[in-house]
């Protein structure tokens, strides 16, 4: 099956070629089922701080061993979904909440009015471009929904003497941008925050830095790159030639006083959001309300009828319902290491490690820790499911505050996105594109390293600085 765009009517592949999330989850469930019978028993006595439950340092003993069966492991999946429904369903919301701001056509008809503005702008194209992906992938997550954007953009570079390249990247590499930082993204900073108790969203100052460090070094990669191209276009890559210069007349959507409006809305609700969560400690509940009241004022404005509304909203949960189970899946791993008993034997053995060196260095332990898991779960809000409920107790055992390991992990996943094969949608926009990954990795190695460094010094940082708070 393929998908049709409605904006561009270009063919875009449904799906490549990857490896399952699902399946590799369900196969990380089978070997912690198996750890169960080899992994000593043990328990540390936890303790109430501020409504978290806090591990005590030094108390931990091995206990009677709770080796599982067939049945744990079956009803495993169900616990998991149960025991992650706060988080299922605010993903579910958020999703649906994008749906209707969607069905709008705000976001579309921004995207072609930039791109028809800044057609003969080739100095203000990639930033500018660049940023807007940044935004949205810091504020709400833009990964899949940036794909439809690639020919456009592709067609645009070229138009201007760039590159296929050039125009794949300013999507890819500014949404992961804004992956990497999640200003206020609430599928990967926000699910994590919540598993590990911290107020949602908290922290934002250090991530907006690493946000503008992050974007300037990425546009200033991609132009620097561009402009060698347009120099020398033997330099660049042209794929196969299904991509030609912009066609006007596929992208003549206007940019109405209404589509405005709905952006105007959409902002707004994130500095209220950003104000109740700083003013009045608003978590889960009450950001979800926030995103149901923005979809009825944008329902309103977009004089969207109630069957309509409803349907955009399912089709906008729905175009989530992988993400928001793929938390319950990896939540029913933390629930069989958890009744096996087994959960905090790991940390022991893992603050056992971690005790022998430097705190800072512990930090960068958790940083490196998260890169591998972020090859195995390329999915942001799994991963933070998965890793948080043990990361969250070991960053408190081994003297690193909870928020510096948040940070580890979102910036492990944002990167990941753009390089790593596993990634669905990463590899998705590379055979829209046509760029083979072996071409885009010799291209963006440079890159990568680089911000794998920024993160490094960023998480040491926030480390050094009591990064809280807590």
């Amino acid at each position: 099956m393929r998908q049709v765009n409605k904006v561009t009517n270009l063919s875009i592949p449904k799906k490549t070629r990857e490896i399952n999330v699902f399946v590799l989850l369900t196969i990380v469930l089978a070997i912690a089922l198996i750890l169960t019978y080899v992994v000593p028993a043990g328990e540390y006595q936890r303790t109430e701080i501020d409504g978290r439950s806090v591990v005590v340092p030094n108390t931990y003993k091995h206990v009677e061993s709770a080796s599982l069966n067939l049945m744990d492991f079956a009803s495993s999946f169900h616990k998991g979904m149960v025991e992650a429904a706060d988080i299922i369903f605010f993903v579910l919301i958020i999703g649906g909440s994008f749906g209707i701001i969607v069905s709008t056509g705000a976001i579309e008809a921004f995207i072609l009015s930039a791109s028809r503005k800044l057609g003969n702008k080739e100095k203000w194209l990639i930033p500018f471009m660049m940023l807007f992906f940044a935004i949205g992938g810091s504020l709400i997550g833009m990964a899949e929904e940036t794909l439809v954007y690639i020919p456009i953009l592709i067609s645009l570079a070229l138009s201007l003497g760039f590159d296929v390249i050039t125009g794949t990247a300013i999507v890819l590499v500014g949404a992961s941008i804004g992956f990497t930082t999640a200003v206020m993204n609430p599928f990967t900073v926000g699910v994590a925050q919540g598993i590990a108790k911290l107020p949602m969203f908290s922290g934002i100052g250090f991530r907006i830095v690493l946000f503008i460090i992050m974007y300037i070094v990425g546009a200033w990669f991609v132009y620097r790159y561009a402009a060698k191209v347009k120099a020398d276009p033997s330099k660049g890559f042209f794929g196969d030639g299904k991509y030609t210069k912009i066609d006007k007349t596929k992208t003549d959507i206007p940019f109405t006083g209404r589509h405005k409006a709905v952006l105007i809305c959409f902002l707004l609700n994130f500095v209220i959001i950003a104000f109740g969560v700083i003013k009045y400690g608003w978590f889960m509940t009450e950001i979800s309300g926030m995103f149901i009241i923005l979809s009825i004022i944008v329902g309103f404005i977009g004089r969207i009828h109630p069957n309509t509304f409803v349907e955009n909203f399912m089709s906008g949960s729905a175009g989530v319902i992988s993400g928001a189970l793929i938390i319950g899946v990896a939540k029913a791993v933390v629930v069989i290491l958890t009744d096996g008993r087994i959960i905090d034997t790991i940390l022991y053995s893992a603050a056992s490690v971690l005790d022998s060196v430097p705190a800072y260095l512990s930090a960068v332990g958790i940083y490196i820790f998260q890169a591998i898991i972020n090859f195995i779960v390329p999915s942001g809000s799994g991963q933070a499911a998965l890793t948080m409920p043990i990361i969250a107790p070991l960053a408190d055992l081994v003297g690193v505050t909870r928020q510096t390991a948040v940070l580890a992990f979102s910036i492990q996943d944002g990167i990941g996105n753009i390089i790593l094969p596993t990634s669905g949608y990463f590899m998705a926009g590379l055979a829209l594109a046509g760029i083979p990954w072996t071409r885009w990795v010799k291209w963006i190695l440079p890159l990568i390293a680089m911000q794998y460094g920024i993160g490094l010094i960023a998480v040491i940082v926030a480390h050094l600085i009591g990064y809280g708070p807590f």
